[in-house]
């Protein structure tokens, strides 16, 4: 038995996630995507591929006959839109996992707090970098409390369209909350940098953690076992060199981002992301880790909610 879904925002992520639902999900059914642009590749590729449209945003997609079997809704479009959407979706009784950082619902980064929300009526995805740093940030707290982490996001700009470009504030004040609320880091900072280099580079991502002196080899163990729990379902998802330890100087002027800590450790994480290229292309790893970050979650609620209406 499949859970139907739809997908709102016919840009970059949502038709990405389109065709994600399409070929991997064993257990969710798309069908409809609604967007707000008639003229989308994004509308065009679901008609060609038989899934009911809408140009009319939220209202055209109550309207469909689908609508009444759809159980859950992905909301692929801005911070300001999502507030519009769940305002209209929330009193029809419909699930939203929410990709935009409007973070109306709980955070979830699947290897770390998966299976907290999955009867929450509404679920954040964080951002993508905060899909592929928090975990990192939680590796390294479970080993030392993490008294500061940083995070900074490269993206190619090509693989930032018009929704991701009116996120950019909400991003770094969504990632950073997250980084402490999720991550566990007693403070969070993040940094999202658009890359316009060309060709386009795939996405990179650093990880910085102050954190009270520790065994080293343990946070290396954890920080790896991580990335193996990332690749499960992000296969591009990578270390690209090796965990870099520094030991904090008492005259330097990162103790004044962990004030009273004692000895200090600044631990690096260095990550990139190639996307699988279901839509875009393999340097869009931001997109690829945001929309299967959606679908696993989505994938855990439906069965969740499969499970207890079995009993």
């Amino acid at each position: 038995m499949t859970t139907k879904v739809a997908i709102i925002g016919s840009g970059n992520i949502g038709t990405d996630l389109l065709i994600k639902v399409l070929r991997l999900s064993e257990t969710l059914e798309i069908a409809a995507l609604a967007g707000i642009d008639p003229d989308s590749d994004g509308l065009a590729r679901a008609r060609r591929l038989k899934v009911a449209t809408t140009h009319e945003g939220v209202e055209g997609l109550v309207k469909l006959d689908e609508f009444a079997d759809i159980d859950l809704v992905f909301d692929a479009t801005s911070a300001g839109a999502h507030r519009h959407h769940e305002e209209v979706l929330r009193p029809l009784g419909r699930t939203l996992v929410d990709l935009t950082p409007a973070a109306l619902g709980p955070y979830v980064v699947p290897p770390v707090n998966g299976d907290a929300h999955l009867d929450a009526p509404n679920v954040n995805m964080v951002t993508c970098g905060g899909q592929a740093t928090i975990p990192i940030v939680a590796a390294v707290g479970a080993v030392s409390p993490v008294h500061y982490g940083e995070i900074v996001a490269s993206i190619a700009s090509r693989s930032a369209g018009p929704g991701t470009r009116a996120n950019i504030d909400e991003f770094t004040e969504t990632t950073s909350q997250a980084i402490e609320v999720v991550g566990g880091a007693a403070r969070g900072k993040a940094i999202i940098v658009l890359n316009p280099a060309e060709p386009p580079l795939i996405m990179r991502d650093t990880v910085h953690c102050l954190v009270s002196d520790c065994a080293t080899e343990a946070v290396t163990a954890s920080v790896e076992e991580m990335v193996g729990r990332v690749q499960a379902y992000v296969p591009g998802y990578r270390l690209k060199q090796k965990v870099q330890y520094d030991k904090v100087a008492a005259d330097d002027p990162l103790r004044t981002l962990a004030p009273g800590a004692g000895e200090l450790l600044k631990v690096s994480v260095f990550l990139e992301v190639e996307g699988a290229a279901h839509y875009l292309p393999a340097y869009a790893g931001n997109l690829d880790i945001m929309t299967s970050a959606a679908l696993r979650t989505a994938e855990r609620m439906a069965a969740r909610t499969r499970k207890e209406a079995a009993k």
